[in-house]
């Protein structure tokens, strides 16, 4: 299958917005994914040790009564990105498993750098009460002072941090 180009991105955006609207209208709820991540360690907590969980204050309050942490809709909202991000992919011809990376770099370097760049981007999005797309995509949508905040802080800090590891991808 031949390679598609990329999508106009000021259509993408149109779409995305629309994409927001409709989570808002259908679910009462923005569009967010960190919190999937930590319904499915929660529920991986659970499973692998149920008496902690039920014992910590932290991860009690996801077992209450019958309902599991897995029912929660953000993990549904994962699930549909991986989904769709698959089907998107293969329709555009660009869908390929591989690991994308400078020729000086090592396989396993940037799998640990990835890693770890990610466990530092949902422990701020924990801390920051929402990730890129819940709390600043999200939050801008209606105009809050913390929607604004926090994607000042995520391109503040992508730019502070990109210097420093460059190497990792050019």
């Amino acid at each position: 299958m031949k390679k598609r180009p990329y999508m106009n991105p000021y259509f993408s955006g149109v779409i995305l917005g629309f994409v927001l609207l409709m989570a808002m209208f259908l679910s009462g709820r923005g569009l967010g994914a960190s919190g999937g991540i930590k319904y499915l360690v929660v529920s991986a907590v659970g499973s692998i040790d149920h008496d902690h969980a039920l014992q910590s204050p932290y991860y009690a309050k996801y077992f209450i009564g019958e309902k599991s942490p897995l029912k929660n809709w953000l993990v549904f909202e994962i699930f549909g990105m991986l989904i769709g991000g698959m089907i998107s992919g293969a329709i555009s011809g660009r869908l390929k498993f591989r690991i994308e990376k400078p020729g000086h770099v090592s396989v396993a370097r940037r799998l640990i750098f990835a890693f770890l760049g990610g466990v530092f981007f949902v422990f701020g999005a924990q801390l920051a009460r929402g990730c890129t797309s819940g709390a600043a995509l999200s939050g801008m949508a209606v105009l809050t002072v913390a929607g604004f905040v926090t994607m000042l802080a995520i391109f503040g800090s992508g730019y502070m941090f990109a210097w420093f590891f460059r190497k990792n991808w050019i």
